[in-house]
C-alpha cells in the first residue's frame, strides 16, 4: 500500500473552504490515486492549503459520505475502492460519471478547436476580424466590471468557426458548448479566472489577424489546456 507522493495545491479563499479542500482532493483521488493509497495527515494537509485542520477534517468526512475514502486504525484514510462503493453510494458514481464526460467533452474541443483556428487564420476576411475585435472589447469591458462574460466567450469561439468556413463544426460546437454551460460559468467565476481567459482571446485574435495559422493553433490548444486545468480544480 503506497503513501500518495506530496501534490501541489493552490491557496485556498476563505469562503467554504472545506469544499474547495474537498473538491481539490476529489481531482487527486480520481486521477492520481489508486486504491489502498493513503491522503496525507491532517496537519500537512492543512499546512498545505493554508487552511485550519478543522476544514480538513470536514472536507475528508465529505469524502467518506460519498464513499471515497474511510478512516481505517493504524493507517491514517485511505482511498476507497470505488468498484465496491459505488453500488452501496450511486453519489460516487454521478460524480464520476460526470468527471467523465466533461473531461470527454474538453477533449472533443481540443481535437476540433485548434485546427478550426489554425483554418480561420487563413480564411478570415477583414471584417471577421473585425467582429472578433469588437467581441473582445466587449469582453474586455466586462471584465474590467468583474461581470461575467459568457455570451462574449461564447460568442468568440463561434465566430472563429464561422471564419473557418464549416457548417458541420459549428453545429458541433454549438452542442459542446450547451453541454459544457454550467462547467464553463462556474470556470469563469474563479478568481483570475476572467482576466486569464481573456488574455488567451487576445493572444489568439492577434494570431488570427497576422494570418498565422501555426501561432493560431497554439494559442488555442493553450487556451484550451488551461480551461481544462482550472475546470478539474472544481470538479
Amino acid at each position: 500500500m503506497g503513501t500518495a507522493a506530496k501534490p501541489e495545491f493552490e491557496v485556498l479563499r476563505r469562503n467554504k473552504l472545506y469544499e474547495q479542500v474537498a473538491g481539490q482532493l476529489e481531482d487527486l483521488i480520481v486521477h492520481r490515486l489508486k486504491p489502498g493509497d493513503k491522503l496525507l495527515p491532517e496537519r500537512q494537509l492543512a499546512a498545505m492549503f493554508k487552511v485550519s485542520r478543522s476544514s480538513i477534517r470536514d472536507a475528508i468526512r465529505r469524502l467518506e459520505a460519498m464513499g471515497m475514502v474511510e478512516p481505517r486504525q493504524g493507517a491514517g484514510t485511505v482511498v476507497r475502492d470505488f468498484s465496491e462503493t459505488s453500488v452501496a453510494n450511486p453519489l460516487t458514481t454521478v460524480l464520476l460519471q460526470k468527471r467523465k464526460l466533461v473531461d470527454e467533452l474538453l477533449e472533443v474541443r481540443q481535437m476540433i478547436e485548434p485546427a478550426l483556428a489554425a483554418r480561420a487564420a487563413t480564411r478570415s476576411s477583414p471584417a471577421a476580424i473585425a467582429a472578433m475585435a469588437a467581441i473582445l472589447r466587449r469582453q474586455g469591458e466586462k471584465v474590467r466590471r468583474g461581470e461575467l462574460t459568457m455570451e462574449e466567450d461564447s460568442a468568440f469561439h463561434y465566430a472563429i468557426a464561422q471564419a473557418a468556413d464549416n457548417s458541420v463544426i459549428l453545429k458541433v460546437l454549438d452542442v459542446l458548448m450547451d453541454l459544457l454551460r454550467e462547467t464553463r460559468e462556474r470556470n469563469l467565476q474563479m478568481k483570475g479566472r476572467l482576466e486569464h481567459s481573456y488574455a488567451n482571446h487576445l493572444r489568439i485574435l492577434s494570431a488570427l489577424k497576422r494570418k498565422d495559422a501555426a501561432a493560431a493553433e497554439r494559442a488555442m490548444r493553450h487556451h484550451l489546456q488551461d480551461v481544462k486545468r482550472i475546470v478539474f480544480k472544481q470538479l
